[in-house]
């Protein structure tokens, strides 16, 4: 399987479960593995056979400009679900970051995979 890697991808978003977490922005840290048929794009060297992450990127920065989830879990769920669709993507490894969340910890965050691997 190929597959179009993202890795650190800072996005500011509003997101927490407490009051004053509604009212600030925080940094979420972005890992993303998409399946993705590279041959083409391989072959070609043209973008528009390719998996753009910069267009990925956007819908990602998108989401969380337009939505405010409570939990990291709800983030993924809907990112994860808006990326297959937009992009057609038949599965995806989501992982999202929260440094600072917990003190004692470099970061918190939830890792899924949606769809199947081809």
């Amino acid at each position: 399987m190929d597959s179009v890697l993202i890795e650190g991808l800072t996005v500011d978003a509003v997101i927490g479960v407490y009051d004053w977490e509604r009212e600030i922005s925080q940094t979420l840290l972005i890992d993303l593995e998409m399946a993705w048929d590279n041959r083409a794009p391989g072959q070609s060297d043209d973008v528009g056979n390719a998996l753009d992450y910069a267009r990925v990127s956007e819908a990602v920065a998108e989401f969380f400009a337009h939505n405010q989830p409570q939990l990291l879990e709800a983030a993924a769920e809907g990112l994860s679900t808006q990326l297959r669709h937009q992009f057609g993507i038949s599965w995806l490894r989501l992982v999202i970051r929260k440094p600072g969340a917990v003190p004692q910890a470099r970061a918190v965050g939830v890792c899924i995979e949606r769809g199947q691997r081809p």
